[in-house]
């Protein structure tokens, strides 16, 4: 069977997390949207393991009504790089947070926790426990690891070759990872990193993955690519919407190119800030192929705009969390879920506002236009009239016809 997967999302036990992710609350909008397996995040953190350790447990998985939570945490390491553990059962993720114990000094006050050790090492501990490990969001400039480093034996050493997966972040998609040769055996994950349950964050980016029952083992060969498991399907961003996408100062925001960037010394001179090198132009220094070259293994990956985005856009607000947008989204989840509607359903029987309609057949013909982020300010999508999310600002690229979940 296929199921939807958000792997990587934070609880309100770590930094600049919203109070409301709680498992009920997660639980009840990822059924909404479509997500039916879930990483709790921060499983490292007592309160927090206790609090997912009271839920019913089935094959690996902790079930809440229709959801179902895979432990996982992401810790940073001593490099700031940031990585994504995907843990089996509760006695592992204590293990685990044991070999941190004396590494870390914030491992009982944050949810991510910081821990003097680097990828080797880290990865060390997650192996031998049992856990699957990769980089988290890969070519973020603050925290990925290519950011970094150039390969992944620099930032694992010799446990390169067990790295299982990369997480592929908001501002990448297969086709900019698959410019990077050694990346062609591993499996790409787009996961949601949400800090808030809010309609537009939680299930942003999400895996469809081919399994045969709802289970942590079945979980890991879909993630491994074993015994017929695997993905079927990367959904997220188009990297254009990612706040690292362009290099750009990380105050104004005025992006540059990487000729310009050298020659500012990296330092913006409109206002001084620190311009940051943008994920497009990391991955055309770490390319080895001028265009993407994927291996037979990979899914297809779908960009797909969150509902809530769409109907804002449509009816010309400017935010999602506007009472008419989200009054509107609650009636169209309310018999489907999100992915569903986006997706699947017959738009010509679809009960809703006309220019809703007109949008999602927008966004399924891959007719958007994109004025790309960069330093830490987020991209924006218009639909071809001009309506915006948010500010109206200069669209500069557009997208070509993409193909629905039909198609795969």
């Amino acid at each position: 069977m296929k199921v939807n997967t958000d792997l990587h999302v934070h609880s309100r036990f770590s930094a600049a997390v919203s109070r409301d992710m709680v498992l009920p609350v997660i639980a009840k909008e990822a059924a909404r949207k479509g997500v039916k397996i879930v990483g709790t995040g921060d499983c490292l953190f007592l309160p927090w393991l206790d609090e997912i350790s009271a839920l019913p447990e089935e094959g690996g998985l902790f079930c809440l009504e229709d959801t179902r939570f895979a432990l996982t945490t992401e810790v940073e390491d001593c490099h700031r790089i940031h990585h994504l553990i995907l843990v089996p059962e509760v006695s592992k993720a204590r293990e685990l947070r044991d070999g941190f114990r004396t590494k870390s000094s914030n491992l009982d006050r944050d949810g991510r926790p910081r821990v003097r050790m680097d990828g080797a090492e880290i990865a060390d501990l997650a192996l031998e426990a049992g856990c699957l490990i990769g980089p988290s969001h890969a070519f973020t400039p603050w925290t990925g690891m290519y950011a970094y480093c150039r390969t992944l034996s620099e930032c694992y050493q010799e446990q390169a070759s067990r790295i299982s997966y990369i997480e592929l972040g908001l501002s990448a998609d297969s086709d900019y990872a698959d410019r990077i040769g050694e990346l062609s055996s591993l499996t790409f994950l787009s996961n949601s990193d949400a800090h808030s349950p809010r309609c537009n964050k939680l299930g942003r980016e999400f895996n469809q993955v081919e399994i045969e029952d709802l289970s942590f083992p079945e979980l890991a060969l879909a993630v491994l690519r074993q015994k017929g498991r695997g993905l079927t399907l990367n959904v997220g961003f188009y990297p254009e919407e990612g706040k690292y996408n362009r290099t750009a100062c990380s105050r104004c925001f005025r992006q540059y190119s990487v000729r310009q960037k050298d020659e500012l010394l990296g330092r913006c001179p409109s206002c001084g800030g620190l311009i940051k090198l943008g994920v497009r132009d990391r991955v055309d220094l770490l390319a080895d192929y001028p265009q993407p070259v994927h291996p037979s293994h990979r899914p297809p990956y779908l960009h797909l705009i969150p509902l809530a985005e769409i109907i804002a856009m449509a009816l010309g607000y400017k935010s999602t969390e506007a009472a008419s947008v989200k009054r509107l989204w609650s009636e169209l989840v309310r018999e489907k879920t999100e992915i569903e509607i986006l997706v699947e359903t017959d738009l010509a029987g679809l009960d809703t506002d006309p220019r809703v309609r007109e949008a999602i057949q927008a966004f399924r013909s891959g007719k958007v236009v994109l004025s790309p982020g960069g330093g830490g300010k987020y991209g924006q999508v218009s639909l071809p009239s001009g309506r915006l999310l948010s500010e109206e600002v200069k669209p500069e690229v557009e997208k070509a016809k993409q193909r629905s979940l039909f198609e795969f």
